[in-house]
């Protein structure tokens, strides 16, 4: 159990403590009331449908002592057995490396008391510097300060065997001698603006939201990833949509006849609005006027993926290590895993529809051969009906007279 407690749960306890008597709990602290009593702190219950809470004494030892005596009796018992864990730590390096190869290269050491803690990370050092370590293995330690104490003997070969491919890297030109058709587009429509670059409300284009100075880089990293996409074998086509009665205009790349759409936007930070002039002459005049309390200001980090509002989320941005550059590979890869799940997902359908079809005739055809066979019974068991065809009369025999 976890005994620590948050700020609102000491908070609480201090005032159950300091009630003369049991202190109505109000609804909105019931969570956290609840929470002192599962660590035995505060007893509770109902009167005149609200709680009520009395401090225990463990609760009042709490507040002295800052800790659960529970948790102060468990540390007590970590100590007491920390000599006899310590005499069964390993001696030195080679007998740690010993005890690794017999437990498949892995030891976990349940949360030591310090002493033996101690002990395992001596060997732990003497295994390092004392060449004990076998050629080609590594050997990886957690929890040197606190927690469980975990020694892992890796085998370098094996371990970068079962690591997945690099992820192919997409380069970006430092020019555009020859850019692509959208991209070309997305030129002319432009212009020379000098503000904000808005393009998503316009057909045929690359959708942009970037500030003026970074429309240059925006627009090669769009060609450096349609391009790369359509070396692939991808197709690069505009798409125009209707999410909740706005028209979306988006570029898409179609994988194996699954589309993605993206749009390149750049980061914003809010920041504390700073009122102008004609604002605060408004407030004057208006004074129930509200003005803004931040303002969203773009941080020159540039993200590229699904459009917002996207039920179907994938993006990759630039962030305080890595740039938007170096996440294209993966965004394409990205891009490549889910058309393959959307392609197993279809076959999977496909089957289903296939036997629910097969199915559907299985029962047609049974419900047909039972009416047959119902028809076919009730036809030979009428009244009057003998087993020669077309005699109705039992005494009619084929070839005779029928009697007077």
């Amino acid at each position: 159990m976890k005994y620590a407690l948050s700020q609102p749960q000491l908070d609480l306890l201090r005032e159950i403590a300091a009630a003369p008597n049991a202190m109505r709990i109000p609804p909105a602290r019931g969570q956290t009331s609840w929470a002192l009593e599962q660590r035995g702190l505060v007893k509770r219950t109902w009167r005149d449908s609200v709680h009520i809470a009395v401090v225990t004494a463990d609760g009042r030892y709490y507040l002295k002592h800052g800790k659960h005596p529970r948790q102060v009796q468990a540390e007590k018992e970590r100590l007491e057995g920390d000599a006899a864990q310590a005499a069964r730590a390993p001696a030195n390096g080679a007998e740690l490396i010993s005890r690794l190869r017999t437990t498949s290269g892995k030891i976990t050491v349940t949360d030591p008391a310090p002493q033996t803690r101690g002990r395992w990370r001596a060997a732990y050092y003497d295994a390092l510097h004392h060449g004990h370590v076998p050629e080609g293995h590594k050997l990886r330690w957690n929890g040197r300060q606190r927690g469980d104490c975990v020694f892992t003997l890796v085998n370098e070969e094996a371990e970068k065997a079962a690591q997945p491919p690099p992820v192919p890297a997409i380069n970006v030109p430092e020019a555009l001698d020859r850019p692509h058709p959208l991209v070309r587009a997305t030129r002319k429509v432009l212009g020379r603006s000098q503000g904000t670059v808005d393009t998503r409300a316009r057909a045929e284009v690359i959708p942009l939201y970037v500030s003026r100075p970074l429309v240059d880089r925006a627009l090669r990293i769009t060609h450096a990833f349609l391009t790369e996409a359509e070396g692939r074998g991808y197709t690069t086509e505009t798409q125009t949509d209707l999410e909740r009665g706005e028209v979306v205009h988006t570029v898409a790349i179609v994988i194996r006849g699954h589309a993605y759409p993206l749009a390149l936007t750049e980061r914003t930070t809010r920041v504390p609005h700073q009122s102008t002039a004609q604002e605060r002459r408004q407030q004057e005049r208006n004074p129930w006027t509200r003005l803004p309390k931040y303002d969203e200001e773009f941080n020159r980090h540039l993200a590229l993926g699904s459009p917002a509002n996207s039920w179907n989320s994938y993006s990759y941005s630039a962030g305080a290590r890595w740039t938007l550059e170096s996440r294209l590979g993966l965004l394409l890869q990205d891009l490549e895993h889910r058309a393959a799940e959307a392609e197993r997902r279809d076959r999977e359908q496909e089957l289903l529809e296939t036997e629910r079809r097969v199915r559907w005739y299985a029962t047609i055809a049974e419900a047909r051969e039972q009416q047959v066979e119902q028809h076919r019974a009730k036809f030979l068991t009428a009244p009057g009906r003998c087993l020669t065809t077309g005699c109705r009369d039992p005494r009619v025999l084929p070839g005779r007279p029928r009697p007077n």
